[in-house]
């Protein structure tokens, strides 16, 4: 928060409505710590606004500092005082609380579970054998990344369709009758890949602005070349790279 920003005077005001609604029943401490804050604030408010130029007093320049510091030491009191209330209301509610004093009845002390082992010498040894052998090392697995639900190439037949009978039209235009993100997606990286083979022009006048796209592939009936670069799934790991960490 820029100190030269704040109004101390409405802050004043409004503290003084504050003090005024509460009647005989004020706080001097609550007053005493607005007193200091708003005289420290004052300050550094009045230092902020003066002309920026070489310090004539290195006193002068330690008192900032000091009360820079005092400033940051009472927003440290503040949130001291508020954690120790908090740890009071805990203590409070946990005194209501009595823990149980009695231990287990006769009948319940004396029973004890039977203990039956299942398994011979041979069956214990092949358990070891399983804990001893070395894990395998971790894998990551790919199986489960499909294919993209929408293809690029598809997707830049309908803008080129689109473009060859408006001349020109706005990107809003031509994704107007698909809610779906990822058409969207796909045909705005297909206007890459058609102005990269100089099929369109792309204009937008300013950022974020309106992006206009004009027809530059002329009349032929062949489709620029788009490639299938985003319509392939991606390459599984060979043996080598996946046991690589």
């Amino acid at each position: 928060l820029d100190v030269t920003e704040v109004a101390l005077s409405k802050v004043t005001d409004e503290f003084m409505a504050h003090i005024r609604a509460m009647g005989p029943d004020w706080d001097l401490d609550q007053t005493t710590e607005f007193l200091v804050v708003a005289a420290t604030l004052l300050d550094l408010k009045a230092a902020r606004l003066l002309p920026a130029a070489e310090v004539e007093d290195e006193g002068d320049l330690a008192l900032l500092e000091a009360r820079d510091l005092l400033f940051a030491r009472l927003l440290q009191y503040r949130a001291y005082k508020q954690i120790a209330d908090i740890f009071n209301a805990r203590v409070d509610e946990e005194a209501r609380r009595y823990p149980r004093t009695v231990g287990l009845e006769p009948e319940h002390a004396e029973l004890l579970p039977e203990v039956v082992i299942s398994i011979g010498a041979e069956g214990f040894a092949r358990l070891a054998v399983k804990a001893m052998q070395p894990r395998p090392e971790p894998r990551v697995y790919v199986d489960h990344i499909h294919a993209p639900l929408v293809s690029v190439q598809e997707q830049a037949a309908v803008v080129v369709t689109r473009l060859r009978e408006l001349g020109e039209a706005s990107f809003r235009v031509l994704v107007a009758d698909t809610d779906d993100t990822l058409t969207v997606v796909a045909r705005f990286l297909a206007l890459l890949e058609l102005y990269r083979e100089k099929a369109v022009a792309l204009e937008q006048e300013a950022a974020l602005g309106e992006l206009l796209v004009r027809w530059t592939g002329g009349d032929g009936a062949a489709v620029p070349m788009v490639t299938d670069e985003f319509d392939r799934p991606p390459e599984q790991p060979g043996p080598e790279e996946e046991t690589k960490p």
